[in-house]
């Protein structure tokens, strides 16, 4: 039997290690909040039945837009801001004006 490397699609490929030269993050540093670092100033809760998620935004519109969402397929929701506040679905028009 021959084998034909290039004939037959066979083909060695050279593999290098990419050297980018970023050092690793630091651990145990105990990182708050997002990526960016800063903290997330709104918080949604959604529960029903034994399912409960929850969600962190920085925008009041992004987490009042998921809110409403939730809240038209039958979930408790409840929007938590920055200062301990909690608003349900009726008041989501008042966390938008603030």
């Amino acid at each position: 039997m021959r084998r034909c490397d290039a004939a037959c699609g066979w083909h060695q490929i050279a593999t290098l290690p990419a050297n980018c030269r970023q050092s690793p993050l630091p651990r145990g540093s105990g990182c708050r909040g997002n990526a960016r670092g800063h903290a997330l100033a709104y918080k949604m809760i959604a529960e029903r039945d034994n399912e409960k998620y929850s969600f962190a935004r920085e925008s009041r519109l992004l987490i009042v837009a998921k809110a409403r969402v939730w809240a038209s397929e039958g979930w408790r929701v409840v929007i938590t801001d920055q200062d301990g506040k909690a608003y349900a679905p009726p008041e989501f028009d008042q966390l938008l004006a603030a």
